[in-house]
């Protein structure tokens, strides 16, 4: 007969075995020291109880009638030698094992990094900064308590209460047994504390903060708009209700927990032992089951059971979210990566030189024994989707020519910014295939391709340095004159040099850039690579009116050699590029120029009559 499992009962299961297994492969590294520290803790335990079987019997020689006080000061005296030894091996298992812990954490910290270094990029545009900074430091700091604190807390927790039980064992049975009750009673709390409904609840609260960071980035960043227009209440109602829901959420997690831990902090504690203790004592003492002197070990020493294990309650919550972490990150670290590329697909011989070089022309590769050039980018019968159920481009085949520029156009929706981010391996393509000089993209290594293609989005991303920093990411051994030129084709060199220290400024400190001066930056880091093939998404988007002609200009003079490929959404800043692809659905329904496209009357022609009307707007409301 087969028994089945409910499915949430299935998922629990398989969330916890997923969690174990996350647990065991992210603290794999450490796992030897931490049971060696795990070796001294269970000693230092049993240092911690000897003491108490001293005293009990340092009392028992006392009560005789003829006393060997020698005796009993030797037992005292082993009773602090073994105290001092408890304590240095406590000492030296919790410094290891901090020790070990922040070695372990900038190890993975590291490897994290470089993790990140190899995923699509487009693993990026799918989360917000705020999420991949919970990765590299909050869940990794969330992994403190797994590493220096969980093994050792249990070990000990576990040895103490062992080691009494069985010395009261031998003592009397009956009273053992009475003992086990608040142990009993205590275990079951604790499976309580982290049952699944728990867990559950941790995620909704996880959730909830989430939100409340995203709400708070959205409220301080879109402050100044809100209240332009009048909108500053809703905005902060917005934020009041992440605020809120993290509260209530807060308080559904908390609540139960505090609860069923009051109860175990209360079945545990000295006094209730105590009472539990000498009810029973007296009880066995007045039946004749126990002798009036054996009751004494079980004052003395069967009070310290609950207190040894209290630290695993507290410690509970930490653990949760030390093991929701590890999964976290077992699950960043198993994030497919971009193939490494094969370096001799083809064979490329080119030469570094500055923005608008020869070097670019000069390239060219061998496929199947016919030249290529190797700027010239091929889209072989591309499909692609983020999801298996939905495609966002459907059967691409096109050719960018090297020394050419071809603007991508289309409504919203249609897939232009995709069709642009395939090309530098954001994703990989679902079908079919992208080649650049002959040779499929997924064979090149990934310096090699951001060798070969830059590109430059409405996104603009820049890092916290100067502008000089930002710049040479494109190339560290660009000299001043190549930052130069690259700075003046981009029409931002003359706003440099009016920032207090010039190109050495750095950003949100001396340096205050707009969208459209932070867009022309990054349009200068992305000429100063001087890559063969360059995407553009509407790189002249932020631009303010009277550079913009002249940023169009620059990129003009410098496409020659180069396969460039604009992303276009104002019609009137691509009339005069060489071609023209128009996308619809995912499908690339049009290509020629601008004049033949108007002349067509497809749908080129009905968003060039949209772009006229809106501009005539824009004109009507300036006069």
């Amino acid at each position: 007969m087969t028994v089945e499992v409910a499915p949430d009962k299935a998922a629990a299961k398989q969330r916890k075995r997923r969690e174990a297994q996350a647990r065991k492969e992210i603290l794999a590294p450490v796992g030897g020291v931490l049971t060696l520290a795990s070796v001294l803790v269970a000693i230092a335990s049993v240092c911690a109880v000897v003491p108490f079987l001293l005293i009990v019997a340092a009392c028992r020689e006392l009560l005789n009638d003829s006393v060997d006080t020698d005796r009993v000061w030797r037992l005292l005296l082993i009773a602090v030698v073994v105290l001092v030894v408890r304590a240095l091996l406590q000492a030296v298992a919790l410094t290891w094992s901090h020790l070990v812990d922040a070695g372990f954490q900038l190890t993975l910290r590291r490897l994290l990094a470089d993790k990140l270094t190899r995923v699509p990029l487009g693993w990026f545009g799918d989360r917000t900064s705020a999420e991949v900074k919970k990765y590299l430091q909050d869940d990794v700091e969330a992994l403190h308590y797994l590493v220096a604190h969980a093994r050792l807390d249990f070990i000990g927790s576990v040895t103490v209460p062992l080691v009494t039980l069985i010395y009261l064992a031998t003592v009397d049975w009956r009273l053992t047994l009475v003992l086990l009750l608040p142990l009993v009673l205590y275990a079951l709390c604790m499976k309580k504390m982290l049952d699944e409904p728990g867990r559950e609840r941790m995620l909704v609260y996880n959730a909830a903060e989430q939100r409340t960071r995203e709400a708070t980035v959205e409220f301080v960043d879109g402050i100044q708009v809100v209240r332009a227009f009048g909108r500053a209440g809703k905005a902060h109602s917005v934020f009041q209700d992440a605020v809120d829901h993290q509260t209530d959420s807060l308080r559904k997690m908390k609540m139960p927990i505090i609860s069923v831990q009051s109860l175990s902090d209360a079945v545990v504690s000295p006094v209730f032992v105590m009472l539990l203790v000498v009810v029973a004592g007296l009880t066995g003492v007045g039946v004749g089951w126990i002798e009036p002197l054996d009751v004494l070990p079980f004052l003395l020493i069967g009070l310290g059971l609950g207190s040894s294990l209290m630290g695993l309650g507290y410690g509970a919550q930490a653990l949760r979210t030390a093991g929701d972490a590890a999964l976290r990150l077992h699950e960043l670290m198993r994030t497919p990566e971009l193939a490494s590329g094969s370096a001799v697909s083809g064979i490329v011989e080119t030469s570094s030189g500055a923005a608008g070089s020869e070097s670019n022309a000069a390239v060219t590769g061998v496929v199947n024994s016919k030249p290529v050039a190797a700027g010239l980018v091929s889209f072989e019968g591309v499909s692609f989707g983020y999801r298996d159920d939905h495609q966002v481009l459907r059967d691409i085949d096109l050719e960018l020519a090297p020394g050419t520029l071809t603007a991508l156009v289309g409504p919203s929706g249609s897939g232009k910014s995709t069709l642009a981010k395939l090309l530098p391996r954001f994703y990989d393509v679902q079908q079919g295939r992208i080649t650049v000089g002959g040779r499929d993209i997924r064979d090149f290594s990934t310096e090699e391709l951001y060798r070969t293609v830059g590109f430059v989005f409405q996104d603009v991303r820049l890092i916290r340095g100067s502008i000089r920093d930002n710049l040479l990411l494109a190339r560290p051994d660009a000299d001043e004159r190549a930052l130069e030129r690259a700075a003046r084709a981009a029409q931002i060199h003359d706003r440099i040099l009016t920032l207090p220290r010039g190109y050495d400024s750095e950003i949100g400190v001396d340096a205050t850039l707009s969208g459209g001066e932070a867009q022309r930056l990054s349009i200068a880091r992305a000429l100063l690579a001087d890559t063969p093939v360059l995407v553009l998404d509407e790189a002249t988007a932020f631009a303010d009116p009277e550079s913009e002609a002249a940023v169009q200009d620059a990129l003009a003079a410098l496409v020659a050699g180069r396969t460039v490929l604009v992303i276009a959404h104002r019609l009137h800043t691509i009339t005069g590029v060489d071609r023209i692809l128009v996308l619809e659905n995912g499908v690339l329904v049009e290509r020629g120029d601008h004049s033949s496209l108007v002349a067509a009357g497809g749908l080129y022609q009905r968003l060039w009559e949209i772009n006229e009307a809106a501009l005539d707007v824009v004109l009507e409301g300036t006069r």
